[in-house]
């Protein structure tokens, strides 16, 4: 079944991109103007589908989204300790339990990221030891009115005495039969294929073809569109 909310919030965002792009590389005045008027219509579906004024839509969706045309990265740590538990957070937002992880920021790599997100939630150092995958988070039931896609490493530590930091409310490791109820959306399924991954030397990518789809022609040699 469609959720139907998460469906408008996808396309606004994928409305965002556009208006960003067409900003970003707008010729002339007339097309800063259409750009500007498909971002304030993106604001407006968020608003409607969220249930919230539109000014609280506006202002969290609207500024600083200009560059903002491709997915968001998120990074997230995989930790094991001795008895092949997973750390887990419990966030304070939510309230609901989640790997360690957030954004990466401008100006770190994704394995240095995920390195200072497992520090400011967990309290923990370590090592990036593997990329268990790169999960588009539309296909894995995340819920957000961006289009993440989360980068999950595997992260060797020496020590397992965690504790939360401000974004965090507790800290805990679970096995695989025994994961808290309250997850956070998307992770149950995520936690349970990083599980699977830790069992082999795989990495997760979600599996696509192009043999039989309709790719654009703008950008290919004119005779390439005439075959």
């Amino acid at each position: 079944m469609v959720d139907v909310q998460q469906a408008l919030l996808q396309i606004a965002d994928e409305i965002r991109g556009e208006a960003s792009y067409l900003n970003n590389f707008a010729a002339n005045h007339h097309a800063k103007e259409r750009a500007h008027h498909l971002m304030e219509l993106a604001a407006q579906v968020v608003a409607l589908a969220s249930d919230k004024p539109i000014e609280i839509a506006r202002e969290g969706f609207v500024d600083g989204s200009w560059q903002h045309f491709s997915p968001v990265i998120a990074v997230e740590a995989v930790v094991l300790n001795p008895q092949e538990e997973m750390l887990l957070i419990q966030r304070s937002d939510s309230k609901r339990w989640a790997l360690p992880g957030g954004i990466a920021e401008i100006g770190s790599t994704f394995s240095e990221a995920v390195l200072r997100e497992l520090w400011e939630e967990a309290g923990l150092r370590g090592r990036v030891k593997r990329l268990l995958g790169v999960f588009d988070g539309r296909l894995w039931q995340t819920e957000s009115p961006w289009h993440l896609v989360y980068l999950i490493y595997q992260i060797e530590c020496h020590e397992f005495l965690a504790s939360p930091g401000i974004e965090a409310v507790g800290t805990g490791f679970f096995s695989r039969v025994h994961l808290p109820d309250e997850l956070h959306p998307g992770h149950d399924v995520r936690i349970k294929k990083c599980f699977e991954l830790l069992q082999g030397q795989d990495t997760h990518f979600d599996p696509a073809d192009s043999f039989d789809s309709d790719l654009p022609m703008h950008q290919r040699p004119a005779d390439d569109a005439k075959s």
